[in-house]
């Protein structure tokens, strides 16, 4: 199983001694004065952005419930159902799998995180070649370790809070995980009550159940606040979106007239 982030938090740290400090609501330029007086001069959105909605939403129903390779390979298999393909397993076909034929569209799991689908030609014969596409399911997360709680701190006292001992798993940008709501997914292994066997099942937790906040600046040392480095001028400029930034050209561009 591993930690996910599911929803980015709003909240934020503030340091240092007095005068105000900006949040990141404070960045939304459609909460503001000009950007609200600027809206009814945008330009309509055109009607080809509509036909490409149903291919993002598609897309982001599919990330949404993948957050993991197990259950991005049980999306996929959904996926190829939906698309006429069928589940086929390569044990001699005692199970009752369909034989393979031409025009024949099929798929099968390894593991519930490894995915094969194959479909053959409808003037296939042998000999006549094949094409192979490959992609990858795993993306940079926090794997739970199996022993996982712990409530005391390194040096052995008490912390009076329990964390899930993690692992990083691949390259990922660790520093965009702390101060967000996390849930948790994956694939755990359970024994079954009656039968005494141990089966595989995915869990996934939508819910904000987990976080990893950031030490309040006062209570970091030199050389912890150096480890999250930024540059002012450069990091913390904020990406005006672009139907915005184009109306604000146009309008400058009247006022030159």
């Amino acid at each position: 199983a591993s930690a996910w982030a599911p929803v980015a938090s709003g909240n934020n740290h503030r340091g240092g001694g007095g005068g105000a400090a900006a949040s990141p609501s404070s960045c939304r330029p459609i909460q503001s004065r000009s950007a609200t007086a600027l809206a009814g001069s945008m330009p309509p959105l055109t009607s080809h952005y509509d036909e490409h909605l149903p291919l993002a939403r598609d897309a982001m129903k599919f990330i949404d419930d993948s957050p993991d390779p197990f259950h991005a390979v049980k999306s996929a298999s959904d996926g190829l159902e939906d698309a006429g393909f069928v589940e086929w397993k390569d044990d001699g076909g005692e199970d009752g799998s369909p034989a393979l034929v031409p025009g024949g569209k099929y798929y099968f799991v390894r593991n519930k995180s490894t995915l094969v689908a194959f479909a053959v030609g409808s003037n296939y014969e042998p000999g006549s070649g094949f094409k192979i596409i490959g992609s990858h399911t795993d993306s940079p997360n926090l794997k739970v370790k199996p022993f996982s709680k712990r409530t005391t701190t390194k040096d052995g006292g008490a912390s009076g809070a329990i964390q899930l001992a993690v692992e990083c798993y691949g390259g990922g940008l660790w520093h965009t995980w702390f101060d967000r709501d996390l849930g948790i997914s994956g694939r755990v292994f359970v024994r079954d009550g009656e039968t005494g066997k141990i089966r595989q099942e995915l869990v996934k937790f939508d819910q904000a159940i987990l976080r990893i906040p950031n030490l309040a600046i006062h209570l970091q040392t030199a050389a912890e606040r150096e480890a999250f480095k930024i540059n002012k001028e450069d990091h913390l400029a904020p990406i005006i979106a672009t139907v915005v930034k184009d109306s604000l050209d146009r309008n400058n561009d009247s006022k030159d007239e």
